[in-house]
């Protein structure tokens, strides 16, 4: 469809789509997507609209308002960006992007981690494979191709993981990410032995406090809280898995004393390590 908004070239291009049920409770979905070309003049602002958009910036530059901040976004940038609050966008030069309208029952906590990583604007040291599939997504209503729901949901989701594992090396939030993953392989390696938080954030390189901080702000838990639900899960599948005794199976997930696992096991769980091996539970 051609767009009839002021100041958008006629040159413009968008598409609406109504995502099924089943798109609805699993995937990601697209929307709406077009390939715009804003002219001098261009001010858009919403209150409110259902869904997440991701443009890129061919040519140009624009200016985003977005919860109290203003940003300059030149070309070559991605924009990830919440509509579901206020935010406007604007531009005295004119800007070219190809963009997407899209959401999905896991796509706020997608956005979360990625505009945590990379904020609501950021550039690719190599954009190609994203923008490919961006590209893809929108040639799908361009070129009039049958709509494939998991496909198109496939390419959504490869864009966001590949923003997420993105690491710019500039920022703090990346080198913050990198230590987490570093020591989440170290604990996964070696959970069976002793662990102390000293040890680790010394293979961090930081203070037991920053550590701490830091490897909870990537994982969710505390290093402590990791390292017993990691054993925990271990001695779930023995339990179900072996026919070990309780005691062996302690020690093989890495605690010290079968009291301490009983415990815990108990506490996590709300049955002893002997009830879960003879229950339904998984």
């Amino acid at each position: 469809m051609k767009s009839c908004e002021s100041f958008v070239s006629p040159k413009s291009d968008y598409y609406v789509y109504s995502p099924s049920r089943n798109a609805h409770s699993m995937f990601f979905y697209p929307l709406y997507t077009g390939h715009f070309i804003y002219e001098n003049g261009y001010h858009l602002y919403r209150d409110s609209y259902d869904s997440f958009l991701l443009m890129y910036i061919q040519n140009g530059s624009l200016t985003l308002e977005f919860e109290g901040k203003t940003m300059h976004i030149p070309s070559n940038r991605f924009v990830l960006l919440d509509c579901y609050k206020p935010h406007s966008y604007y531009s005295d030069s004119g800007w070219e992007s190809i963009w997407l309208h899209f959401d999905g029952p896991t796509a706020r906590a997608f956005y979360d981690s990625v505009v945590s990583h990379l904020g609501l604007s950021f550039t690719l040291t190599d954009p190609c494979p994203s923008l490919y599939r961006l590209t893809a997504i929108y040639d799908f209503f361009h070129e009039g191709k049958v709509i494939q729901e998991a496909l198109i949901s496939k390419y959504i989701t490869d864009i966001l993981t590949g923003f997420l594992i993105y690491s710019p090396l500039e920022t703090g939030t990346a080198h913050d990410a990198n230590v987490s993953e570093k020591i989440v392989s170290y604990i996964n390696e070696h959970f069976a032995e002793d662990l102390y938080i000293e040890e680790l954030a010394a293979l961090a390189g930081m203070s037991p406090y920053h550590f701490i901080r830091v490897f909870k702000r990537g994982t969710g838990f505390t290093p402590h809280e990791y390292i017993v639900n990691i054993r925990l899960n271990t001695a779930k599948y023995l339990l179900k898995n072996t026919s070990l005794s309780v005691k062996s199976i302690c020690f093989q997930s890495g605690f010290s004393r079968e009291s301490i696992f009983c415990s815990a096991f108990k506490k996590k769980l709300g049955m002893t390590p002997a009830q879960y091996r003879s229950s339904d539970s998984v």
